[in-house]
């Protein structure tokens, strides 16, 4: 016999698309609409939420997956000069290309930005592959907060 649960389960199974459907992030801010537990993330807002996740997250962060994530911590208080901008674009583009399989990195450009350029404004253009949609997205790197 299934449950209510087992039955919102398999109903939430059912109307996922390819992009897929899974938790919003951050986990726990609810959007309207949401059920009471968990904030949902789905089609390209799901992809633009794995891209910040995959550029935030440390390499060996994780426990059961201590190669996910993005080399960017290596650069933190490094000068933002052309050397660590694409130190940077390597970084991003290459983790990309091996965590989020849902897009096309077309682009990635990091820039200084901030008032004393202690920001590296890294600009990331992607196609998400299964609706051929261009986006782009603007992660913005904290070289050295002391000058913040």
């Amino acid at each position: 016999m299934r449950t209510s649960t087992s039955r919102s389960v398999i109903s939430m199974i059912s109307v996922m698309q390819v992009l897929g459907l899974g938790w919003a992030f951050p986990v726990g801010q609810r959007r309207e609409g949401d059920s009471p537990a968990f904030a949902a993330s789905a089609d390209e807002q799901s992809v633009r939420e794995a891209i910040q996740i995959i550029l935030s997250t440390r390499k060996g962060e994780r426990v059961m997956r201590p190669d996910f994530g993005c080399n960017l911590d290596q650069l933190l208080f490094a000068p933002n000069d052309g050397a660590t901008q694409a130190a940077a674009e390597f970084e991003v583009r290459e983790a990309l290309l091996v965590w989020e399989p849902r897009i096309d990195v077309l682009d990635v450009k990091a820039s200084a930005a901030g008032a004393r350029g202690e920001v590296l404004a890294i600009e990331i253009g992607y196609r998400v592959r299964s609706t051929d949609n261009r986006y782009n997205l603007v992660y913005p790197f904290y070289l050295d907060r002391a000058l913040a």
